[in-house]
């Protein structure tokens, strides 16, 4: 194992976040980082910014020319699949729409935050849902990584629905 180890460093600009979901993005990211076996090359950095819709639309905007908000962005520094060390990149959550998503699918707020932390982490690593198989390898790497959380499938009721 390396000496070097992944900083993650949680940005609160809203406070409608609680102070307590720091805990739990750290161990969602550590979880994924554990799952995949990742051994940083080299000193390695991560944010979290926790925001509100208004914000993340602004970024949609900006980086994705989508003129709405949505749940996770990520901001990736490195190229897919690279070796992980610097600063690798940026995950952002909008409180009000992730609130929203876990109350309408009956999820604990703090296990959906897990689950699009982990979702936006993979994004930053290269993983991708373009495809269906794509989609179904990263589904299925979130499932993993969320079970070692003692938390359920987050694509339960949605493949129930559909």
């Amino acid at each position: 194992m390396s000496d070097f180890q992944i900083e993650i460093d949680v940005l609160v600009q809203d406070d409608m976040w609680s102070p307590d979901l720091e805990d739990v993005i750290l161990r969602a990211v550590a979880a994924a980082i554990d799952h995949l076996q990742i051994v940083p090359t080299g000193p390695t950095e991560l944010s979290v910014l926790l925001t509100n819709d208004a914000h993340q639309h602004e970024l949609n905007a900006q980086w994705r020319e989508k003129q709405s908000t949505t749940n996770v962005l990520s901001f990736p520094q490195i190229e897919p699949f690279a070796p992980v060390c610097g600063l690798i990149g940026d995950i952002s959550l909008a409180y009000e729409t992730v609130a929203k998503e876990a109350q309408l699918e009956g999820k604990s707020f703090s296990d959906h935050v897990s689950h699009l932390c982990v979702h936006g982490f993979l994004h930053i690593l290269g993983y991708d849902h373009l495809t269906s198989e794509d989609a179904e390898k990263m589904e299925q790497l979130e499932r993993d990584i969320l079970s070692a959380l003692e938390i359920g499938d987050p694509y339960a009721e949605m493949a129930l629905e559909h």
